[in-house]
């Protein structure tokens, strides 16, 4: 068997549009409560999705049925899939 690394088919732009058109219009009327801060992983082509709390098992689920899908993952309940830096409250001190 040859191994093979799949191409990207669209700048990271236009992947990035496809993604969030998708989670916006398609998916994100579907979700539920519970299904807040899970991992969206999309196929950018045909809409296809799964939704699952690990990436790679979504991804993974995702590709098994499309093997050749396009695949943008997004965070449920934020535009963003990880951030870094101090996520915990700031505490102002008063001069």
């Amino acid at each position: 068997m040859a191994d093979f690394e799949m191409q990207p088919r669209y700048s990271k732009e236009e992947f990035a549009r496809r993604g969030d058109e998708i989670f916006d219009h398609d998916i994100l009327p579907k979700l539920k409560p519970e299904d807040h801060n899970k991992i969206a992983a999309i196929d950018i082509e045909t809409g296809d999705y799964e939704i699952d709390r690990d990436l790679l098992t979504a991804c993974d689920r995702l590709a098994a049925r499309r093997p050749d899908a396009q695949i943008w993952a997004r965070r449920v309940g934020s535009r963003y899939f990880y951030r870094f830096g101090f996520h915990g409250k700031q505490v102002v001190q008063p001069l």
